[in-house]
């Protein structure tokens, strides 16, 4: 995976509400109605995320997830974080909704 322009993430994040860069990494908090919620949604993330082999720095308080996504080893944010935080607003909105 190559490391994306900053033009390339700056295009992506147009289709990605919430997400921003921070701390050159995606960045996405997501509060949910409840400590359930919140978990489930990290349950129901971590078989895609398993399957695609791109484990995201998250953390969880309550209702809150934080999620940090960088390709480590291209020194940056890549097509493959992109991708995985498009999976994770599909995995969202179905529990937001």
């Amino acid at each position: 995976m190559t490391k994306l322009a900053e033009s390339n993430i700056e295009a992506a994040l147009a289709n990605l509400p919430g997400w921003s860069v921070v701390d050159e990494k995606l960045h996405r908090e997501y509060k949910f109605p409840d400590f359930v919620h919140a978990f489930g949604f990290m349950a129901a993330a971590a078989l895609v995320i398993e399957a695609m082999g791109h484990h995201p720095e998250w953390f969880n308080v309550y209702h809150t997830v934080k999620v940090d996504l960088t390709t480590h080893d291209a020194g940056g944010i890549t097509g493959k974080d992109i991708e995985l935080a498009a999976k994770l607003e599909a995995i969202a909105k179905k529990l937001l909704s």
